[in-house]
């Protein structure tokens, strides 16, 4: 009796291989197809900005202060110039004076530093300015220790995951926002580089296995119900999309629809947890069936949504402290502005914040029931 179900089971398996291989191709071929008609024909045309400056490095030789004329309020390196020996561009290997930098967010300079440096034409001549520090070999080192580490715990899985950031980091950079600056809908560019990123990454990453295929379908429901969600709140609410001078400069120069890239950023940003839940929903139900298979259709979903509940618990909180951490500079601000609390959740950066935190939420709370469920009758014990 006990081999009677091994034999029973590699058929069903391979039943809802083909079935799963039947909905997610002609998926694919969508997706592939959207993305010939959205993307660049000529490539992404950058208007020239009046007064742009050209950007180069050095490194800071020598610093000479001075005392300052007057008091400034918000000093950082106080008054004087600084040697700076230019590493790269027309003036490489010279040596030039620039005006210390002050202001709020200046940066720090000190002998040995390397900067990034700006350089303006005017009727007066040349003039430069310090902006930034260089930070490129900090930030090398800092991803090649990432990627070790993520090596020598995952190895070949370790491996995939950065094969598949970097297919995600590829897509977003040469389809997602150069389709948008070249006048795409930003929702549908999201929702078709979303679409593709989940089908290429999870693939990548987790194997082309059934329990994937699976996920693949819980993510790609939530994520349009996700986006759904998102257009009706953002449209509900009135929400423009401008909450400061970056978004209001990208709406500006770029022509770029601000109430749609709002909502493109809902749904990119939802992808990442949306595919974490699911893939472990997956998972989970299939290692419930591989240690029971005697379980029918509603055990495994019974079992599998106790495991979806717990993480989506804790899920949430990461959402909405992440949501909270990016945009706690701006909350200060209206906190401290505004005595209402009622002024203060009103106001459209904190509700467009709200707006993030509960559409993505929403998604996640779907994403366990309809995940859950494909895979319980993926693995059920056919009765």
């Amino acid at each position: 009796m006990g081999a009677h179900h091994p034999r029973h089971a590699e058929p069903e398996a391979k039943r809802m291989r083909r079935i799963a291989l039947a909905v997610i191709a002609p998926i694919a071929v969508v997706t592939l197809a959207a993305m010939i008609w959205l993307w660049p024909s000529d490539g992404v045309d950058v208007p020239d900005q009046p007064g742009s400056a050209e950007q180069f490095t050095g490194e800071i030789l020598a610093v000479d202060t001075e005392e300052c004329p007057e008091q400034l309020a918000d000093e950082v390196n106080g008054c004087g110039t600084a040697t700076v020996l230019v590493t790269e561009g027309a003036d490489q290997d010279e040596e030039i004076a620039v005006p210390l930098p002050n202001g709020p967010g200046a940066p720090t300079v000190a002998e040995g530093d390397d900067m990034v440096l700006i350089e303006t034409t005017s009727p007066d001549g040349k003039a430069f300015a310090i902006v930034d520090h260089q930070r490129s070999t900090g930030l090398w080192v800092l991803m090649a220790a990432f990627a070790l580490a993520l090596i020598a715990f995952g190895r070949w899985r370790g491996l995939t995951a950065m094969a598949g950031l970097a297919v995600t980091f590829a897509l977003l950079l040469l389809f997602v926002v150069p389709a948008i600056l070249a006048g795409e809908p930003p929702l549908l560019v999201a929702i078709v580089g979303s679409c593709a990123i989940m089908l290429t990454v999870l693939y990548l990453t987790h194997g082309f296995t059934l329990s994937t295929t699976v996920a693949v379908l819980g993510t790609l429901t939530s994520l349009t119900l996700t986006g759904l969600l998102s257009a009706v709140a953002v449209g509900a609410l009135h929400l423009t999309g401008v909450v400061d001078d970056l978004s209001a400069s990208v709406g500006v120069s770029q022509g770029v629809n601000t109430e749609g890239l709002l909502l493109a950023g809902i749904v990119i940003g939802s992808l990442g947890v949306l595919d974490d839940v699911t893939v472990t929903q997956a998972a989970t139900v299939t290692e419930l069936a591989r240690a029971n298979p005697s379980y029918g259709w509603g055990q495994l979903y019974r079992a599998g949504s106790r495991v979806g509940r717990s993480h989506i618990a804790s899920v949430v909180n990461t959402i909405i402290l992440a949501y909270a951490g990016s945009s706690l500079p701006l909350l200060i601000l209206i906190v401290a502005n505004n005595e209402s609390l009622g002024a203060v959740v009103t106001d459209q950066i904190i509700a467009q914040e709200i707006v993030r935190s509960v559409v993505a939420t929403l998604g996640l709370i779907a994403a366990v029931p309809l995940t859950t469920g494909l895979a319980a009758l993926a693995f059920r014990k056919d009765t």
